[in-house]
């Protein structure tokens, strides 16, 4: 006989020559010759049988003072420590003894793929349980396609959406939902006088039916650059470089209304169009350049043919008062006298005669 003793929070399962006998808790027991305890403490789980569950199974008065969890391929088990996360449960079979700890089990079923399990937020975080899941962020200023198994489900909002990872394919497609730019920049085009010329071009759009975007059209966005730059080289071909630079807003609003059609079929809304720049090539704008120097020149040519005609007129019609008015010409003759009296230091005039005759005769010797 020997003398075993089982501590509080310990329990302990007595074989006798290898076979499983009872179970025994807190206490002094006396256990005879071949006989021997195997100890568990019952804050841990069982980590190892010494026999085959389905042994100790026949015990009920063992399986009552435990857990036992049975996890088949297709599930998890999250297990709570008073409340609290302990660890995830792959396939197996699990005991945890009851007493000291209140344990609590959340079963999770890896056949579906949406988690409507009750799983804290702040869980999924946990490695062991993060290596189950599927996450896709999606932002607020985004909407998401949901194809399951290449499968259209559903529409998606900004949010985070978590599914069980399985044999299932899951996929999202997103768009931004907000007002967007498309720059069509760069294109060489050739004008209907054969100028060569490069045209960047904008537009500016939203995607309003992201089914039709995402689902019915690949590459929607390069849909709609294809489109604007067919209706650009359309429009720019129907005029010359003058009435092309001259014209641009109508062009804008030309391929507009062109490609609101193609842009609804893509599921896009395209709000407006604009040229930004029409550049000329390195010859063409050489050639730009002279033509107007050439028409500046003119400009300024006739600008000074008209004063000379006006200042021609002016004398005319001055002299023309002078014949008609002997008073007119004798100030006028006065105020010519006077202006070369201005470049002239000393004059000296005798007192006899009329002063202003005898400057005009000086002045005429002079001459």
């Amino acid at each position: 006989m020997k003398r075993v003793r089982i501590n509080a929070g310990m329990v302990g399962l007595v074989f006798k020559n290898g076979d499983y006998k009872r179970v025994i808790t807190q206490g002094v027991y006396w256990l005879g010759f071949g006989a021997r305890v195997v100890k568990y403490n019952s804050t841990e789980a069982m980590q190892k049988a010494p026999v085959a569950l389905e042994i100790l199974e026949q015990d009920e008065a063992l399986v009552a003072l435990w857990h036992q969890v049975d996890v088949l391929d297709t599930e998890l088990v999250i297990v709570y420590k008073n409340g609290q996360y302990s660890q995830v449960l792959t396939a197996g079979r699990y005991v945890f003894w009851k007493g000291l700890i209140d344990y609590s089990f959340t079963r999770v079923d890896l056949t579906k793929i949406y988690i409507t399990e009750a799983i804290e937020k702040s869980l999924f975080a946990k490695y062991e349980l993060a290596k189950h899941i599927r996450s896709f962020e999606v932002a607020t200023s985004e909407k998401a396609v949901l194809l399951v198994d290449d499968v259209y489900v559903k529409t998606l909002t900004g949010g985070t959406y978590r599914f069980w990872r399985n044999e299932a394919t899951i996929k999202i497609a997103k768009a931004d939902m907000r007002q967007l730019q498309l720059e069509v920049a760069g294109q060489e085009l050739l004008t209907k006088d054969k100028a060569a010329i490069r045209i960047n071009f904008y537009a500016q759009y939203k995607v309003t039916d992201i089914e039709k975007a995402l689902l019915e059209n690949k590459d929607y966005e390069k849909q709609l650059y294809v489109a604007m730059q067919l209706a650009l080289r359309e429009y720019v071909g129907t005029y010359t470089l003058d009435e092309l630079l001259e014209n641009k807003s109508q062009i804008a609003s030309a391929v507009f209304e062109d490609t609101k059609t193609a842009a609804n079929k893509l599921g896009v809304t395209v709000l407006y169009c604009g040229i930004r720049d029409v550049i000329l090539t390195g010859e063409m704008k050489d050639i730009m350049n002279q033509v107007l120097v050439a028409q500046k020149k003119a400009q300024a040519n006739v600008i000074t043919r008209r004063e000379e005609t006006a200042s021609t007129r002016s004398l005319l019609n001055t002299a023309k008062l002078m014949e008609d008015n002997t008073m007119l010409y004798k100030l006028k003759e006065m105020e010519y006298v006077e202006k070369i009296a201005d470049k002239i230091g000393e004059i000296t005039v005798s007192g006899n005669g009329n002063m202003v005759k005898q400057l005009t005769e000086i002045f005429a010797v002079s001459k």
